[in-house]
């Protein structure tokens, strides 16, 4: 017998074997995660480094449950069917232990429907519709943001407080804007019951036509207006606006305007006294965000965005799960995820067992052009937990489940 031939062989065998051993068993825990970084890079560049900078933080104290964390990220595109084959292969290909990600909403739901089918994890980050915990939640999802209900009743009592009868809405026409707009009525009605909305655009997301959108709010001359719109979408809005006076005189509510992911690109164009929901990076001075704002700067030699606190506590809420449970099987993260308390750059949170709902709150605050350069100004953290449905109402609502 060829005494190399067997070394050989053994050395082959010894090979496929550690080949064939599960990921999560070589010391390794693989979080995949979806999102639309092309067509959404403002908030998801950001947020990407958040989530290397857990990563980073996590594995420089020894990882979790002695094992490393490895984040691998894939792009869907921003299409809902994208997004589902990329979850397929991340699970069957990369052999991930837990999903997490997307941004858009439509996308969100189309993954938290395939973590139902697969009865896997999936820990999303950022999409706001209510279906994501509420109507179209499900046992295997949980969900960090705070959605659209939890965020328009924060701006409603604002709302409420100006006194203005006549509303106009604009809203990106995706789930969403959908979303934001059908939670923003329900509450401003039933805490103002003579209100009336007099106009709603809609345009689709990405493709607003802000000349004809602002001629319309104009001509049903409301007395105040609700804005949904982000991105470019909301750029293109406030230039227009500005050009032709829509906001002069009137009040405006703005979902998200505050968040220095839009509200910076606006620069000079920035508007006086809207009211906000947003990230007043620059002023928060407690000291878990200090602590992670200097991590952070001395990482990216930036500021952070929204974005990053987004990324960066959906990464440490893995890992506060997988370290309760001491595994990273579904049935027993999901039973670790109910009622998990996790510290974040905001203080702490609580995913609720009822709903899988995150406790994260916002801040509430007006927008001011500060010499040529956006920012927010008598802000105040707003706690998730005082703002979302009680258990009984959630019942009703998680049909899916």
């Amino acid at each position: 017998m060829n005494p190399l031939r067997h070394v050989f062989s053994a050395a082959a065998v010894a090979t496929l074997a550690t080949a064939l051993i599960p990921a999560h068993a070589q010391g390794v825990i693989k979080i995949g995660e979806i999102n639309s970084y092309k067509a959404q890079p403002a908030f998801l560049e950001p947020y990407k480094k958040g989530m290397e900078l857990a990563v980073e933080e996590i594995n420089a104290k020894g990882g979790v449950n002695g094992k490393k964390i490895e984040l691998i990220t894939r792009d869907d595109n921003a299409n809902p069917g994208d997004a589902v084959r990329v979850a397929e292969e991340l699970i069957s290909r990369e052999k991930i232990d837990v999903l997490t990600g997307t941004f858009l909403s439509n996308t969100g739901l189309a993954v938290a429907d395939f973590a139902k089918q697969k009865k896997f994890f999936f820990l999303a980050g950022e999409p706001l519709t209510d279906k994501m915990t509420w109507q179209g939640g499900n046992q295997y999802t949980f969900r960090l943001r705070p959605g659209t209900y939890m965020q328009a009743a924060m701006l409603v009592p604002e709302a409420v407080k100006l006194k203005k009868k006549r509303w106009a809405i604009v809203y990106p026409n995706y789930e969403y804007g959908q979303s934001a707009v059908a939670a923003f009525k329900q509450l401003l009605k039933a805490a103002q019951p003579d209100v009336e909305f007099v106009a709603e655009q809609a345009p689709p997301l990405g493709k607003v036509d802000a000349g004809s959108v602002v001629q319309a709010l104009a001509d049903a001359k409301p007395d105040a207006i609700f804005n949904v719109l982000f991105g470019a979408d909301l750029s293109k809005f406030v230039r227009e606006g500005n050009t032709r006076g829509l906001f002069k005189g009137r009040e405006v509510v703005s979902v998200l305007t505050g968040e220095p992911e839009y509200l910076d690109p606006l620069k000079d164009e920035a508007p006086n006294g809207w009211i906000v929901t947003g990230y007043p990076w620059y002023g928060i001075q407690t000291p878990e965000h200090k602590a992670f704002f200097l991590a952070y700067h001395n990482k990216y030699k930036d500021y952070p965005r929204l974005g990053s606190v987004v990324g960066y506590t959906m990464i440490k809420s893995v890992a506060a799960g997988a370290a309760k449970a001491k595994s990273t099987e579904t049935p027993k993260l999901v039973a670790a995820f109910e009622g998990l308390q996790v510290d974040t750059p905001f203080g702490k949170i609580l995913y609720r067992p009822e709903d899988h709902q995150s406790t994260m709150g916002a801040f509430v605050g007006k927008t001011k052009n500060d010499n040529g350069k956006g920012v927010m100004v008598d802000y105040q953290y707003f706690d998730g937990a005082k703002f979302q449905p009680s258990a009984a109402d959630v019942k009703k609502s998680r049909t899916a489940d």
